[in-house]
């Protein structure tokens, strides 16, 4: 003990004595844990209920389509590569009319991509993905305070978030990057 001397006289007079230690520096708030893709549950094209937890395990491509636009083409290579690396990605699609260039029915879209694009992934419900009106989980992807890294929202149609295989966002990807663009293959197959 450093102070024999303060020590012996606070036990003459029967008070405990301690040395003071600075308590540990800890912030008074702990940032929240990020949360994951697999909160969320999503309809699928044909209305049917998905939670995003069933992808667990591979990386998952979530991208906002549209089938009127100049991007439209990206769907062939969306479905390329789906297969090509179908043991590590899943590829995720959503469309959606925030930008104004999808089709007026699920329906629609589900048989365009189909029929144009040979489209095999899996396809959801058109939703709002850019502001008040964006679905709860195209919120999420773009909150950078909720997801852990990411604070971009869509700013066209064919964006794409990056979700590692532990349902955790890890990139964002406008839409000019193309679904075969070196960068982004590598990011899924490392």
């Amino acid at each position: 003990m450093k102070f024999p001397v303060l020590a012996l006289a606070a036990a003459s007079l029967g008070l405990a004595f301690t040395t003071h230690r600075p308590a540990p520096m800890h912030p008074t708030e702990t940032a929240a844990t990020p949360g994951t893709v697999y909160d969320y549950t999503v309809k699928t094209i044909d209305g049917k209920d998905v939670k995003l937890s069933k992808y667990k395990g591979k990386k998952i491509l979530i991208v906002n389509t549209a089938s009127k636009c100049g991007f439209t083409p990206q769907y062939k290579e969306l479905e390329e590569l789906s297969k090509k690396y179908a043991g590590k990605v899943t590829v995720l699609g959503f469309p959606s009319n925030s930008f104004n260039q999808e089709l007026a029915s699920n329906e629609e879209v589900a048989s365009f991509c189909e029929k144009n694009y040979g489209v095999t992934f899996p396809l959801f419900s058109t939703v709002a993905v850019k502001g008040d009106d964006a679905t709860p989980l195209y919120k999420f992807l773009a909150d950078k305070e909720k997801n852990g890294a990411v604070g971009e929202a869509p700013t066209w149609n064919f964006c794409k978030y990056l979700v590692d295989e532990k349902g955790h966002v890890v990139a964002f990807y406008p839409s000019k990057v193309k679904p075969s663009d070196p960068e982004l293959v590598a990011a899924i197959t490392k």
